[in-house]
């Protein structure tokens, strides 16, 4: 069964980066281009696993996860945090909100599939 992730980032370029190199590996792929337009696709269609970008307008990454993991079906869903940035303070927050794992821009197509299959159990 093919399993559907989704990119939540208000870059068109890196939702674009990520749709071609997920849809290689023969995902597929639900985007949104802001926290609230996740959370609101998310309730849409089941994903089993998420790629979302902290800084964005409006609703950020951790909100929109931690708003996510109330959900039942989300409660244990794989999270990729996407950042430029990974201090110490929001690597906590990241955690605090149920986060997987932290890729940080640019990232590299190797680590984020192996990343992806070893939460998706595929590897």
């Amino acid at each position: 069964m093919t399993k559907t992730i989704m990119i939540v980032d208000d870059s068109i370029t890196v939702r674009e980066q990520l749709r071609e190199v997920l849809e290689s590996e023969r995902y597929d792929v639900v985007e949104a281009e802001c926290g609230e337009a996740g959370l609101e696709k998310a309730q849409e269609c089941q994903v089993d696993m998420l790629i979302v970008d902290v800084n964005m307008p409006g609703m950020d990454g951790l909100e929109m996860l931690g708003r996510l993991r109330e959900l039942a079906d989300y409660q244990h869903t794989p999270a990729f945090i996407l950042t430029t940035e990974a201090s110490a303070s929001l690597l906590k927050k990241g955690r605090a909100v149920g986060a997987t794992a932290w890729i940080v821009k640019p990232f590299k197509r190797e680590t984020l599939i192996t990343g992806l299959r070893k939460v998706l159990g595929e590897s």
